[in-house]
């Protein structure tokens, strides 16, 4: 037990940091682009290439894993991290291109790196509360970006934000270290490196027809995920008419109440709705949240406005503990980390063609309000979709 509580502990840490590492550069944008004669919807180009190069990287993942031990492969990623903030540095628009390549290397082996430690150590009986505690590390690094990052600029400028926070980067790969010994205890150095066996984790989905299901409804929750967190700081600062420090505080209040939801989905999900109703739910919820989003004018309230977008952390965040969770416990024993890579790479896909849609789509119109309205149309035939699909399994007795 003490073993799982300590696996749970170096995971999450791990995760947070390097899920606020790909929230960095989003959130001191508006300085950023200031100075570097950049347009806001270029963030949009920015996160997708962040999950281009983790499409790529948890296909990977999987062997990885296998042969260099998961705590090796998630400090290289942390590393990976640092090195982009790094470059992001440099203070040129290109600079941001490689930047998001590297984040995206390290981004995406970090969570089948996880969940291959965690279905190792935890108990069957508490598969799913570890599971979805260890991905409020996703949010949680949101938050810390969003609360921090602001304060930051202001003190040491958006270059000094970016170097200090790669160095925590670096640091937590040193101390994770420590725990190497006993937590890669597993490696096997004689796995193959075939380059054939990088598609294997999607064959691995397909052939199993309730994780590919899993899989192609991330892609569209991933989607919706990305524009809320991508776009709400420029968009309360730009259409609503914050200071960068409160709209930096509206943002951790949404990726805190995505923690929570992460915890209350994964429990609800485990003890009173199975997941294929409890998503069509979920996805109506986002719609709703999206919608009311684009509908912010200066005339709201700053306590409503920040309701509204904890609903939508609430939802279009704290989904992911329900879907990981479900991967683990469908995955054969053994293969945590090759499932978790092969549905992540449909739910990165969706990132990739989120924030550029919706930048392309707001670029048109000339307003972000366009855009969360634009999702929230969609979200809502998906929420109808999924409702439809569950009713239909439902009607031919298929288990939960």
């Amino acid at each position: 037990m003490n073993n799982s509580y300590s696996a749970l502990a170096v995971t999450l840490a791990i995760q947070a940091l390097v899920s606020m590492a790909s929230f960095t550069v989003p959130v001191l944008a508006p300085a950023a682009l200031h100075d570097l004669g950049g347009s806001v919807t270029l963030v949009g180009l920015f996160v997708a290439l962040i999950y281009l190069g983790a499409m790529i990287s948890s296909l990977l993942s999987g062997n990885w894993i296998l042969r260099y031990g998961a705590i090796r492969v998630s400090q290289v990623c942390l590393l990976l991290c640092g090195a982009g903030l790094a470059i992001a540095a440099g203070g040129q628009l290109w600079c941001l291109g490689l930047s998001a390549l590297a984040l995206g290397a390290g981004y995406g082996p970090v969570t089948p790196a996880s969940s291959h430690i965690l279905a190792r150590t935890t108990p069957h009986h508490l598969m799913g509360f570890m599971f979805s505690l260890k991905q409020t590390g996703v949010p949680i690094g949101g938050v810390l970006a969003g609360l921090l990052v602001p304060s930051l600029v202001v003190v040491i400028g958006w270059r000094g934000a970016l170097l200090l926070v790669a160095l925590v980067c670096l640091v937590m790969a040193a101390i994770a270290q420590g725990v190497r010994g006993s937590l890669d205890d597993d490696r096997n150095p004689h796995i193959s490196r075939r380059r054939r066996d990088m598609f294997k984790p999607l064959g691995m989905i397909f052939a199993m027809p309730r994780m590919r299901n899993l899989a192609l409804c991330s892609l569209l929750f991933g989607a919706m995920q990305l524009c809320l967190t991508t776009y709400l700081v420029s968009y309360l600062t730009q259409d609503y008419g914050l200071a960068l420090v409160t709209a930096g505080v509206i943002l951790a209040l949404t990726q805190g109440a995505g923690v929570a939801g992460r915890l209350l989905w994964g429990w609800v999900a485990d003890r009173w709705l199975e997941p294929r109703r409890l998503l069509p739910l979920l996805a109506l919820l986002m719609a709703i949240s999206s919608l009311l989003t684009a509908a912010f004018t200066e005339s709201w309230p700053l306590s409503l406005v920040a309701a509204v977008s904890m609903l939508f952390g609430a939802t279009a965040i704290g989904w992911n503990g329900v879907y990981l969770a479900e991967v683990a416990r469908l995955a054969p024993i053994g293969t945590a980390g090759q499932y978790t890579g092969g549905t992540l790479f449909f739910t990165y896909f969706g990132v990739v063609a989120g924030p550029p849609l919706f930048a392309g789509f707001s670029h048109l119109s000339n307003s972000l309000a366009s855009g969360y309205a634009l999702f929230g149309g969609l979200m809502l035939l998906i929420a109808l979709t999924l409702y439809r699909f569950a009713r239909v399994a439902t009607a031919r007795g298929d288990p939960g």
